[in-house]
C-alpha cells in the first residue's frame, strides 16, 4: 500500500491561516462536541531535561480519522539551524486503520498552535483591537503575528525578546513581510502597556508578564508554557483574567501558568470558564465587558494536528501534491 509523503515546503502551502483557523475552529467544536477521543500526551523527557520526545494521539469521528503527532521538544535549539520542534504526523483511515500519511510536524505545529488563537481572538479580543504586543521572536512569535493580522484589523505592533538581535531581525523580516510597522520594545512592560492583544509564545520557564502590566480590557494568548512546572504569567495576571482553555483536562494535568497560580493561591479550579470549543457552540459566553481581560491558555491538542492532518491531505490528493511511497500493510501470508 502506498503511503502519500508530505514534506514541510508542501504542509506550509497546503496550510494557509486563515484556512487553518477554520479548520481549528471545526476541530474544537468537535471536541466539545464528544466526537473526539484524546488521551493526555506522552512525554519521556531525556535524563538530563534538555529534550524530549512527545507523542499525541487522537481520534476525530467527523472526519473519519485517527491519527499520532510524534515530536521531540528540544528547547536549546532556539537561535540555531533547527526547530524546537521536530517530527512527524501520522494519518490513518478508520475503516482498515491504512496508514494514508505522513508529514512534517513542525510547521503543522507552528501554524495550527497560531490558529488556535486566531480562533480564540476572533472570540474574545474586543472587535476593535489594532495593538498587538507579541512577546518572544521565535517561530510562534512570527506564526501569531499572522494568526493575529487575520483574527484581528492590527495596525501597530510592539515585540520583545531577550535577544535584543534577534527582534531587531524578527522586526525587519515581518515588516516586509506584512507591510506593517514594527517596534522593538525595550522591555516587557513596555511592549504590553497599550496593547489590546499580548501573545506571550517565549520558552520562559518563570514569570515574564506581571498582572500590574496588563491593561484593561486586552486579550492574551498565552501559548509558551505547556508543561506544569513552566509559566509565563505570573499569578497576579492569571487572577485577573477571565480564564478560558483549549481542554480542562490538559490545563489541570500540565498548564504550569495556572497550575502554579493556584498553588500560590491566587485562583482555584473555579476559575477556569470554558473551553474555547464551548464558546464556539455558544454553550458559554465569551468576552463580557470592553474593560474585562480575557485569558486563552493554549497548551496544543492532538485534536488540531489530526485535523490540520487531514486537510492538508484532502488538498494534497486533490492537487496532487508529494510523494507516493511504497510502504506495505497489505497482509503477508508468507
Amino acid at each position: 500500500m502506498k503511503v502519500l509523503i508530505v514534506n514541510q515546503a508542501k504542509v506550509r502551502q497546503l496550510l494557509p491561516m486563515n484556512e487553518c483557523i477554520d479548520v481549528m475552529a471545526d476541530a474544537l467544536m468537535a471536541l466539545a462536541r464528544g466526537e473526539a477521543t484524546m488521551p493526555l500526551r506522552q512525554i519521556l523527557w531525556l535524563p538530563d531535561k534538555t529534550g524530549a520526545l512527545a507523542m499525541m494521539p487522537s481520534f476525530i469521528g467527523s472526519i473519519d480519522s485517527v491519527g499520532l503527532k510524534v515530536i521531540t521538544v528540544f528547547q536549546g535549539n532556539h537561535g540555531t539551524q533547527y526547530d524546537s520542534h521536530q517530527g512527524a504526523v501520522l494519518l490513518f483511515e478508520t475503516s482498515h486503520g491504512q496508514l494514508l500519511s505522513m508529514m512534517d510536524a513542525t510547521t503543522i505545529t507552528a501554524i495550527r498552535t497560531a490558529a488556535v488563537s486566531g480562533v480564540a481572538t476572533r472570540l474574545l479580543a474586543r472587535p476593535d483591537s489594532k495593538s498587538l504586543a507579541i512577546l518572544g521572536t521565535g517561530v510562534q512569535g512570527r506564526s501569531h503575528l499572522s494568526a493575529m493580522i487575520h483574527a484581528r484589523p492590527i495596525e501597530t505592533v510592539r515585540i520583545w525578546s531577550r535577544n535584543a538581535e534577534h527582534a531587531q531581525h524578527f522586526a525587519k523580516r515581518e515588516e516586509e513581510r506584512h507591510g506593517l510597522s514594527i517596534l522593538v520594545a525595550s522591555s516587557v512592560a513596555e511592549a504590553v502597556s497599550d496593547a489590546d492583544i499580548i501573545c506571550t509564545t517565549t520558552s520562559a520557564r518563570e514569570p515574564i508578564l506581571n498582572g500590574e502590566w496588563i491593561p484593561a480590557g486586552a486579550h492574551i494568548n498565552a501559548v509558551g508554557s505547556s508543561v506544569p512546572f513552566a509559566r509565563e504569567l505570573d499569578a497576579a495576571a492569571v487572577k485577573k483574567t477571565t480564564l478560558y482553555v483549549d481542554r480542562r483536562e490538559s490545563i489541570l494535568s500540565e498548564g504550569g501558568d495556572f497550575l502554579l497560580a493556584r498553588k500560590e493561591g491566587a485562583v482555584d479550579d473555579t476559575h477556569i470558564i470554558a473551553e474555547i470549543g464551548e464558546v464556539l457552540l455558544d454553550e458559554t459566553k465569551g468576552r463580557r465587558s470592553s474593560d474585562e481581560i480575557t485569558l486563552f491558555k493554549s497548551l496544543g491538542l492532538a485534536v488540531e494536528d489530526l485535523a490540520a492532518a487531514k486537510h492538508i491531505y484532502n488538498k494534497a490528493v486533490k492537487e496532487g501534491v508529494g510523494v507516493m511511497v511504497e510502504l506495505g500493510g497489505e497482509r503477508d501470508d508468507e
